[in-house]
């Protein structure tokens, strides 16, 4: 059994158990959870930033593939990244500060 199916019976058993009840205040809870959900979604800045021909190709054909927009693509990893949710396949990414270090760690 996968886990959303059982997800849904052990949600299901639990309203059967009585142990759910009515929201109070539905229609303003509603509405709060609506305005908090519109402001974590609205872009309101513009961003410019400079990036290799080659790095911007590839976010094109990446957003080809996906069927969105490159700068919907761009804004999304972003999004994810700033949010934590930012799925890293390897292990260690290498940056320039870091590969300096270990250039200059060697050869000393």
């Amino acid at each position: 059994m996968n886990g959303e199916r059982l997800l849904e019976q052990e949600i299901l058993a639990s309203f059967e158990r009585g142990e759910w009840s009515p929201m109070r205040n539905q229609k303003s809870e509603i509405e709060r959870f609506r305005a908090a959900a519109a402001a974590t979604l609205l872009k309101n800045k513009r961003v410019n930033i400079r990036i290799s021909s080659r790095d911007l190709e590839g976010l094109q054909a990446k957003a080809a593939e996906e069927g969105v927009p490159y700068q919907t693509l761009m804004a999304s990893v972003l999004h994810k990244f700033v949010s934590g949710r930012l799925v890293d396949t390897q292990k260690r990414i290498t940056t320039r500060s870091t590969r300096t270090r270990a250039k200059t760690s060697r050869a000393g």
